[in-house]
């Protein structure tokens, strides 16, 4: 294609599977950059500097202020005013402290306690949705469908003066993205990755078998929720919609279990998204294959997080084979092996593959899922994967 393209005007067209003026390349994650960053303004020019089709967020991760939900950036949660939360230590000489905490409501208490290890991020706090509690939770809150109504009490609707903080935010970052003619991003959406932080992936897989109808019913709770804050975020009107679903491949799910518990609220959401005028973008890094009907079916416009390398069953031509033009792809190269720990020869075989197998129309490039290690060495690393998406972009 000849003439040139903003980055947004690119970033679109490679979501839309148009033919762009050259792949664009955005990096889904890069915690490494954003640490040597002092604002979220600062990580944004930084990486226009590196040439990448970067994007602002309406809710990126640094401006979560609530331990609540910091692996869940958004419109920040309260609970109901019933609800009463009370959090204690106990102390042990044997291990690893525990940290409890209860959530008091008017249909009943439930409750947490987590190994508070040395590597534990809150200290004296427990959230309510985190990644660390998976592995480190030793009773989680949601054990069975006599808890459902109490969780209700927590996952009420964005309170007005959560809302108006979200809005004030947005405001200035649609104004830095009108700027410098970026890609505006909004969410972040959740479905059953909520639940396995409730009831840990393994409960809740076991639950899927012997109780059913309470997945379903709490699939049902996590949707509502979800819609009432999804439908705050594209009111500021944003250029794609993302929902995370690390927790939504076929590493935990079957595609049955996938079709009964989780592809009915992902269709609703890539409605409304639609509907308000946004794409619909959705995280799945791992065990895509067998559901990639599914996501395609529900009519996602992109899935973020191809992983050839630690996505179990991943194969990136057949993947594109598949999904055809009705379906971008964003991603490519393993982060962590390939990026942050390969050489030279191995990151340009990495992108030179990624940009041959899914591209060049309806690829985003990007390392999956984050580049973390912030020494100098990993960052030439990230250049040399620049310099090789240059040469073949």
């Amino acid at each position: 294609m000849s003439g040139y393209m903003t980055s947004r005007e690119r970033m679109l067209a490679a979501i839309e599977c148009r033919e762009v003026d050259y792949v664009p390349c955005s990096f889904m994650i890069f915690s490494a950059l954003r640490s040597r960053c002092d604002s979220d303004e600062e990580f944004v020019r930084r990486q226009m500097e590196m040439g990448l089709d970067t994007f602002v967020s309406t809710a990126s991760w640094t401006s979560v202020n609530n331990f609540e939900h910091r692996d869940l950036p958004g419109i920040e949660i309260r609970y109901s005013p019933q609800v009463q939360v009370r959090q204690w230590r106990q102390q042990r000489a044997d291990g690893p402290d525990i940290l409890h905490k209860e959530y008091i409501t008017p249909d009943g208490i439930l409750k947490t306690e987590v190994l508070s290890t040395n590597d534990w991020p809150y200290p004296g706090h427990v959230p309510l949705f985190d990644d660390y509690l998976v592995p480190r939770a030793q009773k989680f809150p949601i054990e069975g469908p006599q808890n459902l109504d109490a969780l209700r009490h927590l996952l009420v609707p964005p309170h007005p003066e959560e809302v108006k903080k979200f809005r004030a935010h947005a405001f200035t970052v649609k104004r830095l993205a009108q700027e410098l003619d970026l890609l505006v991003i909004g969410g972040m959406g959740v479905g059953l990755d909520a639940a396995a932080w409730l009831c840990g992936i393994e409960q809740l897989i076991f639950h899927a078998i012997d109780q059913p109808q309470m997945v379903e019913e709490l699939a049902q709770i996590l949707h509502q929720w979800n819609l009432a804050r999804m439908k705050e975020v594209l009111a500021v009107g944003v250029d794609l919609f993302v929902r995370r679903g690390w927790y939504e491949g076929t590493n935990f799910w079957s595609p049955a279990m996938y079709e009964r518990f989780i592809f009915p609220s992902l269709s609703r959401e890539v409605q409304l998204a639609h509907q308000a005028g946004a794409k619909f973008g959705y995280i799945n890094t791992s065990g895509t294959m067998g559901i990639l009907d599914y996501i395609l079916e529900a009519g996602v416009d992109v899935l973020i997080g191809v992983d050839p390398l630690e996505g179990t069953g991943t194969d990136m031509a057949r993947m594109r084979a598949q999904v055809g033009d009705s379906m971008a792809l964003w991603g490519g190269v393993n982060g962590f092996v390939t990026v942050e720990m390969g050489s030279a020869r191995e990151i340009r075989q990495a992108v030179q593959e990624a940009v041959r197998q899914l591209g060049p129309r309806g690829l985003i490039l990007s390392p999956v899922d984050n580049i973390r290690d912030e020494s100098d060495k990993t960052m030439q690393r990230v250049q040399t994967f620049i310099d090789a998406w240059r040469a073949v972009r």
